[in-house]
């Protein structure tokens, strides 16, 4: 007996039940093949128009290939399954259950199967695998990666609409796709403008001005020491996270590794999630509260992201100390609002500290050699304010297309759950 139901979610005009098939009898599937060695030369070549399909194009690609890197050869063409149209694909390697579709011709390896001949809408289905896609763990040994094949996803049952329907939900879920996508384009665009003026607004190496700048403004940058524009006001604690929590306290510290992957360079007091120290009192800590312009390094990481620093912001009655593995640095005279934060973490600086840094599995950066680092800043307050500003301005429209992009994401998740059955 069939078993027949329906979704929360309908577009209207749809009434009928949906129906239980197995996925085996509504396509022919096959697995793709590999050339072996697969190193080989002789199976590539770079005139070929038919591109060659890696896990690596799918998930820099989210799954909706439109260009290959590779090329296969004519040789390796024989050994292994040439697309020349679009086709539904499932990975089952590496991203175990991550549909698949080529838009460009393309030879398939074996860590991928291939619906052929399929009697269900392509766009319906891709999205209905995205939304099973956590579901195959089912198959694994808890903790060790599924093995997907052609004979579990045969006979993988599935709950489906009439072919009109799917019709419907796929062109759905391709606009949100679409619109998803062009949110991600916008924020990876804006990234790598940042990254570019991070270059072009501080001076390179030895250079006197920066590559560009704001109109009005001639002088030469000043270089001088760490030491000289710097001291280190406050000791540091060496709190774990176990004695850090998000609900209550009256002291926030900020932990190392927060820095390093969480915080963008201005740290907001008011808006970024610091935790507070469990059960922390004001005495002890009264001699190591920081203030606004405070920079935090983090002095320890396991790569070169090590000497990230953040700059206090927005610090009105609260109390706030710096934690484990952090240096706080504080300027001797008065900087404007943002430069420093933004100053610290372009590559002209961060440059100089690569040179410095000491341990091998863990990179670790001292205050003796923070204070051999040089700093370059303009003497007039005004063009640093500008700058300052202008990274400021930059990152919050960088958090707001990320806020849209995630907020699309979690509504797409929405309509997934209630969509399919």
């Amino acid at each position: 007996m069939m078993s027949k139901k329906s979704p929360q979610l309908r577009f209207e005009g749809f009434t009928d039940d949906w129906e239980q098939r197995k996925l085996g009898s509504l396509t022919t599937v096959v697995r793709g093949a590999s050339p072996r060695p697969i190193q080989d030369p002789k199976w590539f070549d770079k005139e070929s128009d038919i591109g060659w399909l890696r896990i690596a194009d799918v998930t820099e690609q989210n799954g909706r290939i439109y260009h290959l890197e590779q090329h296969i050869s004519k040789l390796g063409q024989e050994k292994t399954r040439v697309l020349t149209e679009p086709h539904l694909l499932l990975s089952i390697a590496a991203t175990v259950g991550k549909p698949v579709v080529n838009y460009v011709k393309t030879g398939v390896h074996d860590g991928f199967l291939i619906f052929l001949n399929p009697t269900f809408e392509r766009e319906f289905m891709f999205q209905w695998l995205e939304m099973f896609r956590p579901k195959w763990q089912k198959y694994g040994q808890p903790g060790s990666q599924v093995n997907l094949n052609s004979e579990l996803v045969r006979n993988q049952e599935i709950v489906l609409p009439n072919y009109k329907e799917q019709q419907k939900i796929g062109s759905f879920f391709k606009q949100l796709d679409e619109t998803i996508a062009l949110h991600q384009r916008k924020l990876d665009l804006l990234k790598e403008q940042k990254k570019g003026f991070l270059q072009k607004m501080f001076p390179k190496n030895g250079a006197k001005v920066p590559e560009l700048r704001f109109a009005g403004f001639a002088d030469d940058w000043e270089q001088r020491k760490f030491d000289e524009c710097f001291n280190f006001p406050v000791s540091t604690n060496s709190l774990s996270r176990a004695l850090l929590n998000y609900d209550e306290g009256d002291i926030k510290s900020v932990h190392y590794g927060d820095i390093l992957i969480k915080y963008p360079a201005i740290l907001n007091i008011k808006n970024d999630k610091i935790p507070y120290i469990t059960g922390g009192k004001l005495e002890k800590y009264k001699s190591s509260l920081l203030e606004n312009g405070d920079l935090i390094f983090a002095d320890a990481a396991e790569d070169e992201t090590v000497g990230k620093a953040v700059e206090v912001n927005g610090l009105t009655e609260e109390n706030l100390v710096a934690g484990l593995h952090t240096i706080v640095a504080r300027s001797k005279d008065k900087k404007a609002e943002f430069f420093l934060g933004y100053y610290i973490n372009s590559n002209t600086y961060h440059r100089q500290l690569l040179r410095l840094i000491q341990g091998s599995k863990v990179s670790s950066i001292s205050k003796g050699n923070l204070q051999k680092t040089l700093v370059s800043f303009p003497k007039d307050l005004e063009e640093q304010q500008k700058i300052g500003s202008f990274f400021k301005q930059l990152d919050d429209t960088i958090a707001l297309h990320q806020r849209k992009l995630d907020l699309l994401k979690e509504q797409k998740k929405g309509f997934l759950q209630k969509m399919f059955v």
